[in-house]
């Protein structure tokens, strides 16, 4: 395997990491409003992600990192294509890392109540982006021979695409479900534990449709075929273990269920596009690969080396971070702010 595959890989394991970890606290805030039924109820349910959610953000910053290093074609193609929807969507995110920290600067119950819809709707909008995004990698986007993006913003917002955008959301919505299972107690876990019973035939319908539409609307019934190989159907299975280990309230076993189901869909979407990166809808010829975007091959070798000292250190300071705050939270352990 050569240094371009590598990448290609590392690239997908950092969104994957992202994914399932961000997942979960994006899934939280759009709950949020849902399950804290007072002012107390919505500090615990902040309190669950309050050591998580900035570093789980690094995954996303490591990616763009990678990508801007490895294949710089496709960083600018895909930064200056998608310009807007990536310009919401770090919009989105501001507003909810200034939400985290505002809402506790007053006591009014006006402004934490606004601080709060800030906190779902920042949470929201990356998760059904991302969704987008990926989903047009795969689809294909009107790309020329000279590796420029001649589309426009609407041309994101295809049906396929906000299909996309609506299977992810709901995949996090019931990731951050299960996590607030995992991490709350009482009263407000009883009430995490209902949504995510009642979240998980929704986001099986959503996630099949989506499916569905990916073996009409892109190249994957070509590429996988009737039979997608084990990857997609681990996805499938660990989505379906997870709805009833959910109902046997295993909460720890659920967890791990639905960021498999993360995991393995990530991987099925990156199986489906390698080696692109980015498919032209003008002419595949002109399709962005790991070949025709990728930095030079002494460059590849130095970033291998750096990420080979780093990755386990960030691994294991994150691992440790979690080992650290891994108590569930109550209402008694919630100081008034």
């Amino acid at each position: 395997m050569d240094l371009n595959s590598v990448w290609f890989g590392l690239v997908g394991v950092l969104f994957i990491g992202f994914f399932v970890l961000e997942g979960f606290d994006y899934g939280v805030g759009m709950l949020m409003p849902f399950l804290g039924k007072d002012d107390t109820d919505r500090r615990v349910i902040i309190n669950t992600i309050g050591p998580f959610w900035d570093g789980n953000e690094v995954w996303l910053i490591a990616a763009g990192g990678a990508i801007f290093a490895a294949f710089p074609n496709w960083y600018a193609t895909l930064f200056s294509g998608f310009y807007l929807a990536l310009v919401l969507m770090l919009l989105a995110l501001i507003v909810r890392g200034v939400a985290f920290e505002f809402r506790s600067k007053d006591q009014h119950p006006t402004w934490r109540a606004l601080w709060d819809w800030m906190i779902f709707v920042g949470s929201l909008v990356p998760a059904v982006l991302w969704g987008v995004t990926f989903a047009n990698l795969v689809r294909g986007v009107p790309i020329d021979a000279d590796m420029q993006y001649v589309g426009g913003f609407w041309n994101l917002l295809n049906p396929y695409a906000l299909s996309g955008g609506l299977a992810t959301a709901s995949v996090f919505v019931l990731h951050g479900a299960v996590f607030l299972s995992l991490k709350t107690k009482g009263e407000l876990m009883e009430r995490a534990q209902r949504a995510a019973v009642r979240l998980w035939l929704p986001t099986v319908v959503l996630v099949l449709g989506y499916v569905v539409y990916g073996y009409f609307a892109t190249d994957m019934f070509t590429r996988l075929g009737i039979n997608p190989g084990p990857v997609p159907i681990g996805a499938a299975a660990a989505l379906l273990a997870a709805g009833w280990l959910i109902r046997v309230r295993r909460h720890g076993w659920a967890f791990v269920m639905t960021a498999l189901t993360i995991v393995l869909s990530t991987a099925t979407l990156l199986l489906g596009l390698y080696p692109r990166l980015m498919v032209s809808s003008l002419d595949p010829a002109w399709s962005l690969t790991i070949t025709n975007a990728s930095s030079s091959p002494y460059t590849l070798q130095v970033m291998s080396i750096v990420a080979l000292i780093f990755v386990p250190v960030v691994l294991l300071y994150q691992g440790w971070s979690y080992w650290v705050f891994r108590k569930r939270i109550g209402r008694d352990d919630v100081l008034e702010y």
